[in-house]
């Protein structure tokens, strides 16, 4: 997130390369925000409050380093020196107090951290499968054109994961060439969309039927429950 002058960081988990962006294009930083305690999300903040003395946003459920407010969902924040206003989310499942910053309007963004992949979703590394479930659905029910910013890209891989899930889905095979075609330009795959991930992400398709019949093959048992066949998706996931 920036402007002429000014950024903001979302989950700096090196220092170094945030500095040296800021530093290429004569950016100061204006705030930190973390979306969970993970030190991959949260390892360069201390390196970057000894520069910059600025605020550091974060779930209000776990430890953040620095932190100087504690957010929850029905929390807004105003992003210093941005002109951005975020709404707060409670996103557990991937951990206890996971959180996302949404902004709506006509150019509607999410910065999920590691709940939400393009194509996929976080492990349960604390949460339940019920809680990721709600957490993801939450998502999902945001507007189509939102940006989805999230935490790694993990598209390829999650996409090849997707195509075994349901290897009829034209969408999927669609992104996979598209989405191939920008990595060997050099190009990221991100941001993703709230449609795209819809259409073509195995986890947020976790209720429909030919989904929960190819999780109930993979189990071996019949699943008619839409938690059980995303905890199914997400353990076959694991060991994919």
């Amino acid at each position: 997130m920036q402007n002429a002058r000014h950024a903001a960081v979302v989950d700096p988990g090196d220092a170094a390369p945030v500095l040296a962006w800021l530093d290429a294009n004569g950016v100061q930083l204006s705030a930190i925000i973390a979306t969970h305690h993970h030190a991959d999300h949260v390892g360069g903040v201390e390196s970057l409050r000894a520069r910059y003395d600025v605020p550091v946003f974060g779930p209000a459920q776990e430890s953040i380093p620095r932190r100087t407010r504690a957010l929850a969902e029905g929390d807004r924040i105003d992003v210093p020196g941005i002109g951005l206003s975020l709404a707060i989310l409670d996103i557990p499942g991937h951990t206890a107090g996971h959180i996302a910053c949404y902004t709506s309007g006509s150019d509607p963004l999410l910065f999920c951290g590691d709940t939400l992949f393009a194509a996929g979703c976080g492990r349960l590394f604390e949460g339940t499968p019920a809680q990721m479930w709600s957490s993801l659905s939450k998502l999902a029910a945001l507007p189509p054109a939102t940006r989805v910013y999230c935490g790694h890209e993990y598209t390829l891989a999650n996409l090849r994961f997707a195509a075994a899930v349901e290897p009829g889905n034209t969408d999927v095979h669609e992104r996979i060439a598209r989405e191939s075609a920008k990595r060997e330009r050099g190009m990221p795959t991100l941001p993703s969309t709230i449609a795209e991930e819809l259409a073509t992400n195995p986890f947020l398709r976790a209720a429909l039927p030919h989904v929960m019949s190819r999780a109930s093959e993979h189990a071996g048992r019949r699943i008619t429950d839409a938690i059980e066949s995303f905890a199914t998706l997400r353990d076959w996931k694991n060991g994919f």
